[in-house]
């Protein structure tokens, strides 16, 4: 079960004060919370999450997306930024052009305001991923 949180609320603040950047629990696991906005992802994200700590805290378990929906919830943005992230997950093993675009295809296109644009912007990010690996 996934708990969605707004922004400003006092329970989102509370938890970005105790594990936020800069706090003294990030300081001690070298890790932290930050806020990110809305992002359109595939169906089925949460069946894929990956731990990210397994085993490590006793109370606490980290998930994160696994790679290629990671790239795809940066798709809809297309910003500098989310380019660039794209570009440092396609020098790593695992993210895979063919599952990219079927993901985006089945589970993410459909979401779209503009699926054109979605349909022209994961084409670039398709040959991007190419390049970085040529």
């Amino acid at each position: 079960m996934s708990t969605s949180f707004r922004r400003g609320s006092a329970t989102l603040e509370t938890l970005v004060r105790i594990g936020g950047r800069g706090s003294t629990l990030a300081a001690r696991h070298r890790v932290y919370l930050d806020i990110v906005p809305a992002a359109d992802v595939p169906d089925d994200y949460e069946q894929r999450l990956v731990d990210v700590f397994p085993g490590r805290f006793d109370r606490l378990r980290l998930l994160a997306l696994e790679a290629h929906d990671l790239a795809l919830s940066k798709l809809s943005r297309n910003q500098d930024h989310d380019r660039q992230d794209v570009r440092s997950l396609a020098r790593t093993p695992g993210l895979d052009v063919a599952t990219l675009q079927k993901r985006y295809t089945e589970e993410l296109r459909w979401k779209l305001g503009s699926p054109a644009r979605g349909d022209l912007t994961i084409e670039l990010w398709v040959d991007m991923i190419r390049e970085v690996r040529s």
